[in-house]
């Protein structure tokens, strides 16, 4: 994570009080490896210690898959009600986890730098997606994955079979190791921030499986009426990255889906050399054995506003509407 012309302790927002900030998390692996990093860099910031509470949301709880529990927000309430409660100073979450309607108490103080935002397969033998055998079977839990990947092996002519899967990285790498599995599918960004980015076999272009919208950009959120945390969270925004979601996001809010939809979307920036020139926003929908999809992309000016960044998103949504995307999705957003 970047720390470039971040404030030094002295210039510290906040001031100079060694009460500690209290960062609420989730409890798995990944989420403390990425909220640690975020704390580290909020410390350098504001001068402060930071320490972690961790929260236990229902999405680590419950075994049911996402698809059946509807997915929005299921990572994300617990840690919501501790900031209204005042239990936690700031909150981290996987950015593709938080639902797309921002509730008034809470705002979205930084969207840092993003991390690739590819998904992974882990395979036995080390092999390849393409080298995978007839037969293989590939767990996720992800049905924007499962759409994706089956209408890839249909149009390649590949036979393989998706497995709905639940659990942490060790427990999903471990279905492979174990030999249940053939392949799990991952995100690159969650195996490289717990340092298991060697154990990827193969990187999923997003020209075959585009990532959910957010995917590999973390959220950090804090009370509405804090205003010196803001100014201080805001030191660690990343613009573009911060646009280049505000458009996926806006897409799916756009076709009301919710966070387990099969939906996939991402805004990328198209250069001249050195020079950032547009914005390209592609999506897709589809049904989870991969017989229909709809895939569309549109390209504009780089947005400066957040205003911007949603008509992205919502141009994109309405053209895919058109084309008969609400009827792919088996889950709608409430």
């Amino acid at each position: 994570m970047s720390t470039v012309g971040l404030p030094t302790p002295a210039e510290a927002p906040l001031g100079r009080t060694s009460e500690a900030l209290r960062l609420g998390t989730r409890r798995s692996k990944l989420a403390m490896a990425q909220s640690g990093q975020v704390a580290d860099a909020v410390s350098r910031v504001t001068g402060r210690p930071v320490e972690l509470v961790e929260i236990t949301t229902y999405g680590d709880t419950s075994r049911e898959h996402l698809a059946q529990i509807g997915g929005t927000g299921v990572f994300v309430t617990a840690l919501r009600d501790a900031l209204l409660r005042g239990e936690v100073d700031f909150a981290v979450h996987s950015l593709k986890d938080l639902p797309t309607a921002q509730p008034e108490d809470l705002v979205l103080a930084a969207v840092p730098e993003r991390e690739d935002p590819r998904d992974v397969i882990v395979a036995r033998d080390a092999l390849k997606f393409t080298d995978l055998p007839r037969g293989a079977r590939i767990g996720t839990g992800s049905p924007r994955r499962m759409a994706q990947l089956n209408a890839y092996a249909r149009s390649h002519g590949l036979d393989i079979e998706t497995v709905p899967i639940r659990g942490n990285v060790d427990t999903r790498i471990g279905f492979v190791r174990g030999g249940e599995l053939d392949a799990v599918v991952l995100a690159a960004a969650g195996l490289n921030r717990i340092g298991r980015g060697d154990e990827v076999t193969d990187f999923l272009s997003v020209d075959r499986v585009l990532p959910a919208p957010g995917q590999g950009a973390l959220a950090i959120e804090c009370a509405a009426d804090n205003a010196d945390l803001i100014a201080a969270l805001a030191e660690l925004d990343d613009p573009l990255t911060r646009a280049a979601v505000t458009a996926e996001r806006s897409l799916l809010a756009a076709l009301e889906a919710g966070c387990s939809a099969p939906v996939g979307a991402l805004a990328d920036l198209l250069a001249d050399g050195q020079i950032v020139k547009e914005m390209r926003l592609r999506g897709v929908v589809g049904t989870t054995d991969g017989t229909s999809l709809v895939q569309l992309s549109t390209t504009g000016p780089v947005p400066r506003t957040h205003e911007q960044a949603m008509a992205l998103g919502r141009e994109l949504a309405t053209e895919m509407l058109a084309q008969g995307a609400a009827g792919l999705m088996g889950e709608r957003a409430q």
